[in-house]
């Protein structure tokens, strides 16, 4: 008989819903598309339910449940995605968990001056820059939404900001249809072609509709230009309880799994087989300030709650974690940003994202994201878990060192301790006098050390000159057109 104990490592982790209460999400959210419906303001995705079997009336669509789940059979469970090298980085399936970035804030807090001002492209790079050299970042968005350059041409600057600063993966939200298809064509100039993206792709695209149940006409084409390419891509509608959804969570992650099923309906009809994800964002909308909060524990809960019927349809999910809402690097910060960490890792979620926000998600912090990158790594570790096998049960150590003995001399100890016990980078486990000899430096301080070396000594390989040209030609052309329209 085989001991599966002793040839399987097992994760750490828990679940949020039973089967039975995941069976009832999603009968409750098949039935808000079939009996509720949406409002897509486009033409032309109406047309394309209403030829699918949808019953669409005026702008309002409803989907009949035999619709979605064809969809879901065509929908791939699960990609590989690689880096801007080509090399395999994430397989985003089951519940592997990858962190990634904060985004698309107008504010940043500068990495050097600590300075809250308008988010520039030029942060977008340091940002991207500080991304490549954290070991538990996997992946990487634009860290800000960029003040200093047209909006409508902003995804063209910060994603050429972005694959110039790190290999990693990336993943963007493109501010129109057709600066979508612009970075998508930067994306496969660092690729070597488009065949060459589709085969190895290493950027994913993030529309969000407007939660509760609105599908604007240029989210829709983002949609479709994604689609069309058969680009991975996957949606965020924001549910904020109380305010964009439901109070009660249970009916929050209802709307939300609606609102993601319809996302990947419409890219299934546009284009069968094509790469999509069942993602959705949650948040408390704080009652006593009107704001929208990005740590609390109900996020999480509902996060853990809609990847688990999102797994249960065999999809990739979405993540947020690594965020607060305090407004400095301090004792809030590592709390709430640690808290949704581990607890999302352990819910399994694929892609989380927001690592570096503070302040509500109005300001991207690198500080943050180094912080962020500390916890990660501890939360890895201990989801990890325990191996159990006859390496690891240490019988013949144990016996050979026998009573009163000491382990530090062993070759079993030198072979196993870098991988089984996690070390610190940020965290001080010195003894009192060695600390404050050392300058007695508090967290913020460690922090703001290594965000400086980075800056000052890390760089991600060049691209070739020939490349960097094709993309500031892009950029450039791109945003004269995006800009004049």
């Amino acid at each position: 008989m085989i001991q599966t104990g002793a040839t399987e490592k097992r994760s750490v982790r828990f679940r949020v819903l039973s089967d039975d209460q995941i069976a009832e999400i999603k009968r409750a959210a098949f039935e808000v598309m079939s009996k509720v419906g949406f409002r897509v303001l486009h033409e032309g995705a109406r047309k394309m339910f209403k030829q699918a079997g949808a019953l669409v009336n005026g702008e309002n669509v409803k989907v009949p449940e035999h619709v979605v789940t064809e969809c879901l059979r065509t929908a791939p469970k699960g990609w590989t995605i690689y880096d801007r090298e080509g090399r395999r980085a994430m397989a985003v399936e089951g519940r592997k968990s990858y962190y990634g970035t904060s985004t698309a804030s107008p504010r940043t807090k500068d990495a050097l001056t600590g300075e809250i001002h308008p988010t520039r492209v030029a942060d977008i790079a340091t940002g991207a820059q500080v991304a490549d050299a954290l070991e538990n970042i996997d992946w990487v968005m634009p860290m800000g939404s960029s003040q200093d350059v047209p909006p409508k041409a902003a995804d063209v600057h910060e994603f050429e900001a972005v694959v110039t600063h790190t290999t990693k993966p990336i993943v963007f939200i493109g501010y129109t249809p057709r600066g979508v298809e612009l970075v998508f064509e930067m994306a496969a100039a660092v690729a070597g072609g488009l065949g060459n993206l589709q085969q190895r792709p290493f950027a994913i695209l993030y529309p969000e509709p407007i939660s509760p149940l609105v599908w604007p006409a240029d989210v829709v084409d983002r949609l479709f230009v994604g689609a069309d390419l058969s680009l991975p891509q996957i949606q965020g509608p924001t549910v904020q309880f109380g305010a964009t959804g439901p109070v009660t969570l249970a009916g929050a992650v209802v709307q939300g799994t609606a609102e993601a099923l319809m996302c990947l309906v419409m890219a299934q009809l546009r284009k069968p087989g094509c790469p999509f994800g069942l993602g959705c964002n949650f948040s408390v909308f704080d009652m006593a300030n009107g704001l929208l909060s990005m740590a609390s524990p109900e996020m999480s809960l509902a996060l853990a709650a809609q990847a688990e019927v999102a797994q249960s349809f065999g999809l990739p999910t979405w993540g947020l974690a690594g965020s607060t809402d305090s407004k400095l690097i301090d004792a809030q910060a590592g709390i709430e940003s640690t808290f949704s960490i581990l607890a999302q890792g352990l819910a399994g979620l694929n892609l989380i994202h927001d690592v570096g926000y503070i302040d509500n998600g109005m300001a991207c912090s690198t500080a943050q994201l180094v912080l962020g990158n500390e916890s990660i790594g501890m939360a890895k570790r201990f989801i990890r878990g325990i191996e159990v096998n006859r390496e690891s049960l240490a019988l013949e150590v144990i016996a050979k060192v026998g009573p009163g003995g000491h382990y530090l001399d062993q070759d079993h100890t030198y072979d196993h301790f870098r991988s089984e016990c996690w070390m610190p980078d940020l965290m001080v486990r010195s003894a009192y006098d060695e600390w404050y000899n050392q300058g007695a430096k508090d967290m913020a301080t460690r922090i703001q050390e290594k965000l400086e070396d980075i800056i000052e000594n890390h760089q991600a390989p060049p691209l070739p000159h020939q490349t960097l040209a094709a993309l500031s030609e892009i950029r450039e052309n791109g945003e004269k057109e995006l800009a004049g329209d």
